[in-house]
């Protein structure tokens, strides 16, 4: 999108981004409010929460920030009431929260680590998205991205409540997707690969390295690509997609590319 394009199609629109105080939530945010959209932000964490809000602000944006549990009905039916009763509308939404159990078999997983995970992404997503379309068909439609991930396209290896979770987000937008496609209401999943927020920035360079020598493109991507995705398929653009996935990957769900054998421009003779 160019700026003029971007600007045109989230003037005057309202966007609640969840998961929203930290890497891809919090660029996302900033992203939303950049281009015009006033932004809704929620996530457990308010302090940083309230980081991210004051950085929005400090720009020129509008912005309202909620610390909440997305696991909870009641926090969220609040959460969509009170954007509605500051700016009046909500057009755009972004589920992004994530939660589960550090790596481990699967016989090795606590069953109420999996659970959260599971209510975490699942039931967090179903939630979000449940009260986010009553809202949106109030005011004529919009437009809904959830978080997935390579991982909810392609299984990984001791990582059972992150697949599964992921896997169902999948599954559970194709359905919302076409209950409202005909109502004006669209619903997207981005499914990045190994993006550089502060999970793979903690783990350090020689995880970095590893992670980017993965992808086909041997490099591992921004939080901004991402945000860049979501921000595109809200927008008038996108307006004939519904029920997409997206990977932001390098290139890693379409298949493997081994390191080449031989240096770019020499011979393989």
């Amino acid at each position: 999108m160019t700026g003029s394009t971007a600007k045109s199609s989230f003037a005057g629109k309202v966007a609640l981004v969840a998961g929203a105080s930290r890497g891809i939530g919090a660029v996302t945010a900033r992203a939303f409010a950049d281009v015009g959209a006033a932004v809704v932000l929620a996530a457990r964490d308010g302090k940083a929460l309230g980081a991210v809000a004051k950085s929005i602000e400090s720009a020129g944006g509008r912005v309202l920030a909620l610390p909440i549990d997305i696991r909870d009905a009641a926090a969220v039916e609040k959460l969509v009431q009170q954007t509605l009763d500051t700016f009046g509308r909500l057009d755009m939404a972004f589920n992004n929260a994530t939660d589960g159990p550090p790596p481990a078999p699967l016989a090795d997983v606590d069953p109420d680590d999996f659970a959260r995970g599971i209510h975490t992404n699942i039931i967090g997503t179903f939630l979000g998205m449940k009260y986010q379309i009553a809202a949106m068909l109030q005011s004529g439609g919009g437009a809904i991205v959830n978080m997935a991930s390579r991982a909810g396209l392609n299984g990984v290896a001791n990582l059972s409540a992150y697949v599964a979770g992921k896997a169902g987000i999948i599954g559970l937008s194709k359905v919302a997707a076409l209950d409202y496609a005909d109502r004006g209401i669209r619903v997207n999943v981005v499914a990045p690969g190994p993006i550089l927020t502060h999970h793979l920035d903690r783990a350090g360079i020689d995880a970095q390295r590893q992670a980017a020598a993965a992808t086909p493109m041997r490099r591992i991507g921004r939080p901004e690509e991402v945000a860049a995705a979501v921000l595109w398929l809200c927008s008038d653009q996108a307006s004939f997609i519904t029920g997409a996935i997206i990977p932001i990957d390098g290139g890693q769900y379409a298949g493997l590319k081994p390191p080449s054998m031989f240096q770019p421009g020499k011979s393989a003779d």
